[in-house]
């Protein structure tokens, strides 16, 4: 897992997806929600590329994939990245490790 702490990164993970699928979890890092999700973030066995950023300390970044993605932010919240869009996203609770897994399988 590579964090994500600048919005030139996050356009090069976006454009990355273009060729190969990619996960971005958007991670709180006073949540316990969010300490839970990212755990099963960390521990799916999906063979793509995986990045997180902190929301609070990456705000830009944060407000910018919400922006790009269409999709109102949520803390934590995971997206799955296809072709310069997402075609996979879950929150909270639904972030575990079998659904990750699972929406790579059936995505990509």
């Amino acid at each position: 897992m590579k964090e994500l702490r600048s919005v030139n990164e996050w356009y090069d993970v976006l454009e990355k997806s273009k060729e190969e699928p990619q996960l971005v979890l958007k991670h709180s890092t006073t949540c316990p929600i969010s300490a839970a999700a990212y755990q099963a973030f960390g521990a799916s066995t999906a063979d793509v590329p995986k990045y997180f950023l902190k929301v609070r300390e990456s705000r830009p970044v944060s407000n910018e994939v919400e922006e790009n993605l269409g999709i109102s932010h949520e803390s934590p919240q995971l997206f799955l990245l296809k072709d310069g869009k997402a075609v996979w996203h879950a929150t909270h609770h639904a972030i575990r490790q079998s659904e990750v897994d699972r929406a790579v399988e059936e995505y990509v």
